[in-house]
């Protein structure tokens, strides 16, 4: 007799359904998985009979063979020791068959029978919905894999609780979703004091999904205002949650089952490796740009980075996807980020100021921002230079002239807003950064005034074609925060200041 159980494997944020055979066959007693596990695994034999004798069962004195079917892709992974441990029962004849073979499983398993939570269970059970299947995971997971509302979710404590349920002695509740959390953030650019053309830059950047690098001196507040960009983000929509969530339910920061609805904001260290920023490693997971999924991605003293990791930016933040290829998987996430960057003019990081600039000056400078290479550069949409704070500005005590996160952030919404319901027909197209070709065309078309402008300046300054329509692209959004429906000289004017600063 062949029992069979359901489980899955993760490639990126995708959930393949696998097929867990269990046979008893005459023989020496064995117990054998193939179907190319790893090390993890193999290693669920030895937890699932631990987990069986606890619970005064003991295994049959058979050859145990367990097939992962298909056998051709590698399963990595705890959360395989349920649904061996089912098929496993379910051969024994302890369970019913036909009731395993209709569950998607996963679970890593202690060896006293409970069940330990794993990751991914929010895929998991995306793929069990697909699969018209009901899933089975950890009680601690079942929060999380819930948000799936198509698809019933039973969460046990421990494998004896299974078995119960499965023979009619005890009926165990579908589990609910969890909780929505909604992260407060104390931090406000009201508290920033001074820099009114940086806080518009970022308002800009934010209202269009722009990217956006800013220069200045040592402690002008680079950091502190990028800190502050979630703040006037919209919150994720429906949609925008559950992709997040899913590239956080792989990568195990998904926490007591909530899902946050507040944009993610990542800020790796620069020596952080290609693996930890672009994803890959063992079981090829997703890196910071993943993460950063509709949210925003924070490099602070970015030529510091190495030119490596820097370099293989380029690609994800033009298509807004990863692909992470590896002799044996090629796994691709989405990666829809913001991209917000900062650093200091120099090494020394005064080389605008005579008295504290290195003797290097200018070429310490144009040394230091080299790191950062021209089709990389060219990518920032707004370039903003960030001048040291001013003591009028430190000591001034009205905080009347500061605007508050929050009313940004009204302006910020209702910008996107426009943007929502004009492409609200055009695949792949939600806000100004996505648009291109005719549809750019259509849309950021300047006036007469402003098309001579640009005109102009791109032959001055040697705009690229990328520069060009990434000038446009920020008109749009300046205009739609003006909610002027065409886009104007001043408009043009502002976009083009912010491409050419340096």
């Amino acid at each position: 007799m062949v029992a069979r159980a359901y489980t899955v494997a993760f490639l990126g944020v995708e959930a393949r359904i696998i097929e867990v055979q269990c046979s008893l066959s005459p023989g020496l007693p064995a117990f054998n998985i193939v179907g190319l596990p790893d090390k993890a695994v193999s290693e669920a034999k030895e937890r699932v009979r631990a987990a069986l004798t606890s619970m005064a069962l003991a295994l049959p004195s058979k050859r145990i063979t367990v097939n992962l079917s298909p056998a051709d892709l590698p399963k990595e992974g705890s959360h395989f020791d349920l649904p061996i441990a089912l098929s496993l029962l379910a051969a024994m004849e302890v369970i019913p068959a036909d009731e395993v073979a209709r569950q998607v499983a996963l679970g890593e398993l202690s060896l006293d029978g409970k069940l330990i939570p794993v990751i991914g269970a929010l895929p998991a059970a995306l793929a069990a919905a697909e699969a018209s299947c009901d899933l089975i995971c950890p009680k601690e997971c079942g929060a999380e894999a819930a948000w799936v509302g198509s698809v019933n979710v039973i969460a046990p404590a421990t494998l004896l609780q299974v078995m119960n349920h499965f023979n009619g002695k005890q009926v165990l509740k579908s589990a609910e979703p969890g909780e929505v959390i909604k992260e407060h953030s104390e931090r406000d650019l009201a508290d920033v004091k001074g820099q009114e053309r940086a806080k518009r830059a970022m308002e800009i950047a934010a209202a269009g999904r722009h990217h956006l690098f800013m220069v200045g001196s040592p402690g002008s507040g680079k950091s502190m205002m990028a800190s502050r960009m979630p703040g006037i983000l919209p919150v994720l929509n429906a949609q925008e949650a559950l992709e997040t969530s899913m590239i956080h339910s792989l990568a195990g920061l998904l926490t007591e089952g909530g899902i946050s609805k507040t944009r993610p904001f990542r800020d790796p260290h620069h020596t952080a490796s290609m693996a930890a920023i672009v994803g890959g490693g063992r079981g090829a997971k997703p890196g910071e740009i993943s993460l950063a999924h509709n949210g925003v991605l924070f490099l602070d003293e970015l030529p510091e980075f190495s030119r490596q990791v820097l370099e293989t930016l380029r690609q994800p933040v033009e298509n807004g996807t990863v692909m992470i290829s590896r002799a044996n998987a090629h796994v691709k996430y989405p990666c829809k980020f913001m991209l917000v960057s900062a650093a200091n003019p120099c090494r020394c990081g005064y080389l605008a100021d005579p008295e504290r600039a290195c003797a290097r000056v200018p070429l310490c400078g144009q040394d230091y921002l080299g790191r950062v290479s021209g089709p990389l550069m060219d990518r920032f949409d707004l370039r903003v230079e960030v001048p040291p704070v001013t003591m009028q500005d430190l000591t001034r005590t009205d905080t009347a002239m500061r605007e508050s996160s929050a009313d940004i952030a009204l302006r910020v919404a209702t910008a996107r807003h426009i943007q929502a319901e004009r492409y609200n027909d055009i695949a792949d197209v939600a806000l100004n950064t996505d648009a291109e070709g005719d549809v750019l065309e259509t849309v950021a078309t300047p006036d007469t005034e402003g098309a001579e402008m640009l005109a102009k300046a791109a032959d001055k300054f040697k705009l690229t074609a990328r520069g060009y329509h990434r000038v446009l692209r920020v008109a749009r959004t300046i205009a739609d925060l003006d909610a002027q429906k065409n886009v104007r000289k001043p408009h043009i004017a502002e976009a083009l200041s912010y491409r050419l600063a340096f």
